[in-house]
């Protein structure tokens, strides 16, 4: 009527990732221990059977003792196959003993070898499965030749073996259903980190199409552009003394000058030059944005990082999300910016806040996929690049409401990861 509790099965993603499987196998062989103990007392003393305790409480002995050595030794890692094997089949051999010496093929706790396979089917690789079966089997025919009969009890054996398979059902069913579940949660995590890394690769794929294509488009606009900027100076050199005609051609090219900059960014690696990511300063990164939008009003706090140098990706992000908050705020009625910069902790906070509409609390997703925007006239690429880039860098995206109306829209950047220096 002996038996010995189950085991947790092999497998990296069912542990949590602060325990490893031998941890936890540690854990569930104390338990067994002390369960084997209890029946044995509770088997002596209330059903008063005849059981030759030195065998018994030898092996509940030689359990915990290779278990106190396994706990010293155990690493959070998660073990090799083979080594798991190698607890399971101590497991096994310490049920065959006890088995064997309290009834044998008479005992029904026996039918406990059925459920090691199967946990060895849900854990391990399929040929140490057939190895953990054939031990079993091995096992249980072993009990079943040499184990010795049940002897004296206040029963008689048909109601003992109908109690004792009463109890094994009982037990055989908590580990199927607690196993089962751990199973089906841990396949079901595993889809879900399947279906967010296609996306992301589905995503990554489009970003390297275009990246490719916009490295062809810049080789194509270069000249448009750096002729756009000649008429420009000709035709401020033309018009005479207009003040308010000589800023508005000056803001002009102003701007044809950061466009063809960013063709020549572009450009770059696809004529195979290496020089390294040019960093810029958030101010001279809200400078550029403000040259862009002149009509949108930019609140910002007063001790922000200006100085602190950023990694392009960064920059191009802090730009997508005031561009964002601006076209949500110009569509309100409202043009207005809030930006709000902190260094923390060796970390990049950040958070745009605009003056829109706002969003309804289940749709605050942030679209992670290329050509998918929720703006009239939008491509669909700023908010993937972005995703993008917090991935990359190990850092975080998020969106919540504003008080009032409208939205903000957070990020944190680790500076150690995102090539930052001040």
């Amino acid at each position: 009527m002996l038996g010995l509790t189950p085991m947790t099965p092999y497998d990296g993603h069912m542990n949590s990732p602060d325990t490893s499987f031998l941890r936890t196998l540690c854990s569930l062989r104390w338990l067994a221990t002390a369960g084997q103990a209890t029946t044995i007392l509770v088997a002596t003393w209330l059903l008063g059977l005849e059981l030759p305790h030195v065998p018994l409480w030898a092996g509940v002995s030689v359990l915990a003792l290779f278990n106190l050595y396994v706990q010293l030794r155990v690493r959070d890692s998660d073990p090799a196959p083979v080594t798991a094997f190698g607890h399971i089949l101590v497991d096994v051999t310490v049920l065959t003993w006890m088995v064997g010496w309290s009834g044998g093929i008479a005992n029904p706790f026996g039918s406990l070898f059925l459920i090691l396979i199967a946990l060895a089917a849900l854990a391990l690789p399929l040929r140490w499965t057939h190895a953990v079966a054939a031990a079993c089997v091995a096992g249980y025919a072993l009990s079943a030749v040499f184990g010795l009969p049940l002897k004296g009890g206040h029963f008689d054996s048909m109601s003992l073996h109908l109690w004792g398979a009463a109890a094994n059902f009982l037990l055989s069913s908590v580990v199927v259903l607690v196993f089962s579940t751990r199973l089906a949660a841990a396949l079901r995590e595993r889809e879900n980190q399947l279906a967010l890394l296609r996306e992301r690769f589905v995503r990554n794929e489009g970003i390297v199409a275009l990246a490719t294509h916009a490295a062809s488009v810049a080789h194509e606009l270069n000249t448009p552009l750096a002729t756009m900027t000649l008429l420009t100076d000709d035709i401020a050199e033309q018009c005479g003394g207009d003040p308010e005609m000589r800023d508005d051609l000056e803001t002009l090219r102003e701007l044809l000058v950061q466009c063809r900059e960013r063709v020549l960014a572009l450009a770059a690696p696809a004529e195979g030059a290496r020089p390294g990511r040019k960093r810029a300063s958030i101010g001279h990164v809200l400078e550029q944005w403000r040259l862009v939008r002149p009509t949108i009003k930019l609140q910002r706090n007063p001790d922000a990082p200006l100085q602190l140098q950023l990694d392009p990706g960064i920059g191009h992000l802090l730009q997508v999300l005031l561009n964002n908050a601006a076209d949500a705020g110009e569509h309100a009625g409202r043009p207005q910016v809030a930006l709000d910069l902190r260094l923390q902790d060796g970390q990049l906070f950040g958070e745009v806040r605009d003056y829109g509409p706002g969003f309804n609390a289940g749709d605050a997703a942030l679209p992670g996929t290329l050509f998918n925007s929720g703006k009239a006239g939008g491509m669909g690429v700023g908010l993937a690049l972005s995703h993008a880039t917090i991935e990359r860098l190990h850092g975080e995206l998020w969106m919540r409401p504003a008080e009032g109306q409208g939205a903000r829209v957070g990020f944190r950047l680790p500076l150690d990861n995102s090539g930052t220096n001040a």
